[in-house]
């Protein structure tokens, strides 16, 4: 009797420690069974896709003999394919062109909202993100419509008023054309992930701004833009991106001015033209490699040059 309550009473003592360990075991491994559902999905649906196209790219189809392994031969003939050079540099004016205009308004539109002087900002704010909720495809029809020669309306008003339309639609305006309708599709976007910066930034950072005598205009300058640096490069990536891949907006307007937009207009065009048009897909998954490379490098100049500047 005297051992079994010995025993019950250093138990607990023993148990407790064990228990605990045993409680941080279960926890630790809590963790990795959380994100298992998104390792699955990642590994499925985005390494997978990329290993074999990785694979693909090593092989070339060929009359005689079929499909063969080439290495990096499919590489070296993009890097002097003078069709994705001229892609490629398209895209970059896009890029120079539009991505300013569209960071700029979405900015001042951000700072317009923040500033409270604004009657009905929550119907201003929407009305400014609606055009994100468009799809591109939607967008694009749209906006081709617009642009048309014949019976877009800006065509027609012209020629009521006999005042000289632009021709959207050729070949000097298109790149203007493509940057307008992307311009028009991100600007909310990109306002909204700036109004969230600004909302963050703590009051009392204004009102001792306010103290020292700064006006509207000054707290702008010194207080919000340098609090929005982090975010103005969050958007400026995210720009980046998605301008080497543009896609949707060329493929679209293709049908409606054959003669400006060929099968080459941009990188990402040209690749699926390659893999869905001419059916050289192995070649076609070279071209996608080398455009996400060149993705990486422009994201990687960005930070660098944006890490200096802080630095400095």
């Amino acid at each position: 009797m005297t051992a079994m309550t010995a025993a019950s009473t250093e138990d607990p003592r023993r148990a407790g420690p064990q228990r605990r360990r045993l409680g941080g075991l279960r926890h630790g491994a809590a963790g990795p069974l959380f994100i298992a559902p998104f390792m699955v999905l990642f590994v499925l649906l985005f390494l997978t896709p990329l290993g074999y196209a990785a694979y693909l790219s090593l092989f070339q189809e060929r009359l005689i003999g079929g499909t063969t392994f080439v290495g990096l031969d499919n590489y070296v003939t993009a890097l002097k394919d003078p069709l994705l050079r001229e892609g490629l540099l398209r895209v970059a004016e896009f890029f120079a062109i539009q991505v300013p205009v569209m960071l700029l308004l979405a900015l001042l539109f951000a700072l317009a909202l923040d500033s409270g002087l604004l009657r009905l900002a929550k119907v201003i704010r929407l009305g400014i993100f609606v055009p994100y909720a468009v799809p591109s495809v939607v967008a694009t029809l749209m906006w081709g419509y617009l642009y048309g020669p014949d019976f877009g309306p800006f065509a027609q008003l012209g020629r009521k008023l006999d005042v000289p339309v632009p021709h959207f639609l050729s070949d000097t305006w298109m790149l203007g054309s493509l940057a307008n309708v992307v311009t028009w599709e991100f600007v909310g976007y990109n306002m909204i992930i700036l109004y969230a910066a600004l909302r963050t930034i703590p009051g009392e950072l204004y009102e001792a701004a306010a103290v020292d005598g700064a006006g509207a205009w000054r707290i702008a300058w010194s207080v919000k833009l340098p609090a929005l640096r982090p975010a103005l490069l969050l958007t400026l990536l995210f720009s980046v991106i998605g301008s080497f891949q543009l896609f949707n907006e060329p493929k679209l307007l293709q049908t409606i001015a054959p003669d400006v937009i060929d099968s080459s207009y941009t990188a990402n065009l040209y690749a699926y033209t390659l893999a869905f048009t001419g059916q050289q897909v192995n070649y076609a998954a070279a071209v996608s490699f080398l455009l996400g490379l060149v993705i990486v490098v422009f994201s990687y100049a960005v930070l660098i040059t944006a890490n200096r500047r802080r630095t400095s």
